[in-house]
């Protein structure tokens, strides 16, 4: 059985979180009770406003990094259009979206046979690099190969890499996310990856959370290797929110949020920012009252004793992704 890596009690701050536009940018998506959290007519209008009111909160908040996708619906364009009305706002933030999928579901959140088709070709990152800067109005900080496994050409295409890192001679910060059990494995070989005898990626972004902290180590090498260590799906896609952690499985979440107070959100976020290496935990909240509930994590410290209780949660990683996969598209 994996476990969480020890930490120390830190209290983490409003710096350390980003927003996330995953559950916002498209009607459908496989975060559990999105029933309940978004309107039942999701136009893209009424997409693009309860967007643009959570990019309004997290920005009150103190909230800097901000991360989307080419595959996110119409995430891209709605973070661009909050961007061009805020020109304050845009000169603050951090910017990172992801590019390697196609959105395929035509703006429907079912009965769609693929919702995304997944690419890692240099003909798909030279159409979506122009797509991205369009929709963003200009380049995003960081862009980042969407899911990468060890078996993706990502890792391995001299051409690619080529064009990444010309990328990167504007000053974009490219790197790589990661899912699946193999996640580790995947950051190990894209730190070897090198273009004329210098390091190709310098960002990732990875699933890690109480549920699944496999790649842990591999994300504290990339780190300590300089990377900008980024960390999704914190919240496990709301299997560890107080209305779906109810199971023996996350027993000792719901018993450390007894005894302190907090959410189970907020200490799941928590746990995750008491990571050494993780630069930025996003939050991906469709509401702003889950936002503040996720945010609820800065300032809340857990200790060397709540760390380890919580690490009694965590998963065989391919377990875990099999639950993944399995969860509904709504």
């Amino acid at each position: 059985m994996p476990t969480a890596p020890a930490a120390e009690a830190v209290e983490p701050s409003i710096a350390r979180f980003g927003l996330g536009t995953a559950a916002v940018g498209r009607p459908g998506y496989i975060t559990l009770g999105r029933d309940l959290d978004l309107p039942a007519d999701r136009t893209v209008d009424a997409l693009r406003e309860r967007t643009h009111t959570l990019l309004d909160a997290a920005f009150a908040a103190g909230v800097r990094y901000f991360d989307t996708a080419r595959s996110y619906g119409r995430a891209e364009e709605f973070l661009g259009g909050w961007l061009a009305a805020r020109p304050q706002a845009a000169r603050e933030v951090t910017v990172g979206s992801k590019w390697g999928y196609t959105y395929t579901a035509d703006w429907r959140a079912s009965g769609v046979p693929v919702h995304e088709v997944k690419e890692h070709s240099t003909a798909v990152f030279e159409r979506q690099i122009e797509e991205t800067r369009a929709m963003l109005g200009g380049l995003p900080d960081v862009y980042l190969v969407h899911s990468v496994t060890p078996d993706s050409p990502a890792l391995t295409d001299p051409a690619l890499h080529a064009g990444l890192a010309a990328l990167a001679a504007e000053g974009v910060r490219v790197g790589l996310s990661t899912s699946g059990p193999a996640q580790a494995a995947a950051v190990r070989a894209a730190l070897e990856v090198t273009v004329d005898g210098r390091p190709l990626f310098a960002a990732v972004q990875s699933t890690w959370n109480l549920l699944e902290p496999s790649a842990g180590p591999a994300l504290a090498e990339a780190q300590q290797a300089g990377w900008l260590v980024v960390v999704k799906e914190a919240m496990a896609n709301g299997r560890l929110a107080d209305r779906n952690a109810t199971g023996p499985d996350t027993a000792a979440l719901r018993t450390l949020a007894a005894r302190t107070g907090a959410s189970c959100d907020a200490l799941a976020l928590a746990a995750v920012a008491a990571q050494p290496w993780a630069d930025v935990v996003l939050s991906g909240a469709a509401t702003t009252g889950q936002l503040a509930s996720n945010l609820e994590a800065v300032g809340l410290t857990v200790d060397a004793a709540g760390l380890a209780g919580l690490a009694a949660l965590a998963e065989p990683a391919e377990e875990y992704w099999r639950t993944r996969s399995a969860l509904p598209w709504a």
